[in-house]
């Protein structure tokens, strides 16, 4: 599932060869290899941003059209935790001149446009398989970039991000499961 995740990522990112910024264009160039866990600091900023994106976005969507409510409870904590993830990348991003655009990678946006198009118990399921690939990616990110990454304010902030994802990709393992 990741392996096709990756390839589905390294697709829209060749696809998606519009990057205006530096950072930008230090994110394709790491997904276009293949690197989804880079180590310098304009392409961890733009994939972590987007991550966090991702999961605010898709998780807002889940807390109005979940029709489970430990879904719902799910969706919940994924937002609060995630914008405070976000405050702290954003802070730390500015401070060493690499502020994050607010923008999906395609294949986030591919996802949402999924997760738009599901409706009742459906919903529920696509949402949660997203989760977790979601998250494992996510989790490779911060734990490479906290320990290799190549500024230290943003390791930290890495290094803070492992365990509230792997808190959110236990959980969402669980409610496949169940």
């Amino acid at each position: 599932m990741i392996r096709s995740l990756l390839l589905a990522a390294l697709g829209a990112l060749a696809l998606a060869a519009c990057a205006t910024t530096e950072a930008d264009m230090q994110a394709d160039a790491a997904a276009a290899s293949g690197d989804m866990t880079p180590t310098q600091r304009g392409a961890y900023v733009e994939m972590a941003a987007a991550s966090d994106l991702f999961e605010i976005q898709s998780s807002q969507l889940a807390e109005s059209r979940a029709t489970r409510p430990e879904v719902k409870e799910f969706a919940r904590m994924l937002i609060q935790h995630h914008q405070q993830t976000t405050a702290q990348l954003t802070a730390a991003a500015t401070a060493a001149g690499t502020p994050p655009s607010p923008d999906l990678m395609p294949m986030q946006a591919q996802m949402m446009g999924e997760l738009r198009n599901a409706s009742g118990a459906d919903f529920d399921s696509v949402y949660l398989r997203q989760q977790v690939p979601a998250h494992e990616m996510a989790l490779a990110l911060h734990s490479n970039y906290a320990s290799s990454g190549d500024t230290e304010a943003l390791r930290a902030v890495a290094t803070a991000a492992v365990p509230i994802i792997q808190q959110h990709l236990d959980r969402a393992r669980q409610l496949q499961g169940g």
